[in-house]
């Protein structure tokens, strides 16, 4: 098993593409597979979220590039940047995680939040796309993202992620969940 525990500002070349959903690209500990399916397991510190086009290197010098998959989303508009900033307010107040980006504003498909929004005079469009929520004030990552989801780069190493823990409970993404 390919196991990813490093961050890379960059690469002289891409072993693989790893397509991951927001969702999974938060967790800290993930085994999943390539899409050869070759497994892979990632292990980051806690709070690190994975961004598009980031860069993850194993021990053996193998980098995959984490590609945000497209996932059922809200496209928010609004008719004034007013109306827009009211849209993005309500949705903070909420904690809804949502992607700011020029014009509009992108969220995790939810009936509730679509008639909340379309109140408060929105256009809310379906759509799937790659979804990059900020990353919060607090969350020390420093990372800020524009634009509709397509790149991110820096060029800070990270170094190593988290140590690989003996006998650690690995997600896979396959799993479903328990109640």
């Amino acid at each position: 098993m390919l196991i990813l525990n490093a961050k890379v500002a960059h690469a002289d070349s891409i072993y693989a593409q790893l397509v991951l959903p927001y969702e999974l690209r938060e967790n800290s500990r993930l085994r999943t597979a390539l899409a050869s399916g070759e497994e892979v397991a990632i292990f980051t510190q806690r709070g690190v979220v994975l961004r598009n086009n980031d860069l993850l290197s194993s021990d053996d010098g193998r980098v995959v590039q984490i590609v945000s998959a497209e996932e059922p989303t809200y496209r928010i508009t609004c008719s004034t940047q007013h109306n827009l900033l009211r849209c993005a307010f309500h949705l903070g107040n909420r904690h809804t995680m949502t992607q700011v980006a020029d014009g509009f504003l992108r969220i995790c498909q939810d009936s509730v939040l679509r008639e909340m929004l379309e109140g408060l005079g929105a256009t809310v469009i379906e759509e799937n796309a790659q979804f990059e929520p900020e990353s919060g004030a607090y969350s020390g990552g420093g990372h800020h993202h524009h634009g509709d989801g397509n790149g991110h780069s820096h060029s800070h190493s990270h170094g190593p992620l988290a140590p690989i823990p003996t006998g650690q409970k690995i997600h896979r993404a396959t799993d479903t969940k328990q109640s």
